[in-house]
């Protein structure tokens, strides 16, 4: 348990440094405005993501997952977890599943944030 709680921690470091290096760069690249940083990221991250869910098992390679999926990509961007668990449920063929899933994910992340927000405005007015 403390070697793939280190793998996570490792590989969660390196994703959030990554993350924020493309984040900077998208940026000096596009402006500010649109979130393009962000979105960049989060496709790129799933991308990844979906190359090495098919990698870890077709090469029996779970080993890695730990850093890979969850420090790594999860440092990166959760929105590759987010999305492979979305796909998974519409991969086996619960597509209700995975739109309920989405719908509740953005909207109810959306309403915790402003929940937040204003409760941080109320406390720190």
């Amino acid at each position: 348990m403390f070697y793939t709680t280190l793998q996570v921690a490792l590989g969660g470091a390196i994703g959030a440094a990554l993350r924020f290096l493309a984040s900077v760069g998208v940026l000096k690249l596009s402006g500010s405005g649109f979130p393009l940083a962000v979105l960049s990221v989060n496709v790129v991250g799933s991308f990844v993501m979906g190359l090495f869910v098919v990698f870890a098992a077709k090469t029996a390679n779970t080993h890695l997952n730990p850093f890979v999926m969850t420090g790594l990509l999860g440092g990166f961007t959760t929105f590759s977890a987010f999305s492979l668990e979305a796909y998974t449920l519409f991969e086996r063929g619960q597509t209700g599943a995975a739109g309920l899933y989405v719908l509740a994910s953005v909207t109810l992340s959306i309403a915790g944030l402003i929940a937040g927000v204003m409760i941080a405005r109320g406390l720190f007015a």
